[in-house]
């Protein structure tokens, strides 16, 4: 039996929406604690990031990555207004 890799499993719109709903909710959490920020300050400061735009495009694979993978992206755009995709291997 074959395993597939995350990254070549088709998703749905109900699994990426699941994915999505853990992924995000991890990043605010991760923002809120290392800003000092309140839930909604963070929620927004996400919601309104390039990483959040490019997270919520499947194609983009970005879902694949961890929490802190993207909040480091955030930290990352938050600092000099743009990231770099980490490489895969």
């Amino acid at each position: 039996m074959r395993v597939i890799p995350a990254f070549e499993i088709d998703m749905n719109d109900e699994k990426f929406a699941a994915i999505m709903g853990i992924l995000v909710e991890q990043v605010v959490h991760l923002i809120a604690e290392n800003y000092e920020y309140d839930e909604l300050v963070a929620s927004n400061a996400f919601y309104n990031s390039k990483v959040y735009a490019l997270l919520e495009q499947e194609e983009t694979k970005l879902w694949h990555f961890s929490p802190l993978t993207l909040f480091n992206l955030f930290v990352e755009e938050q600092k000099t207004g743009s990231f770099e995709l980490p490489e895969e291997d």
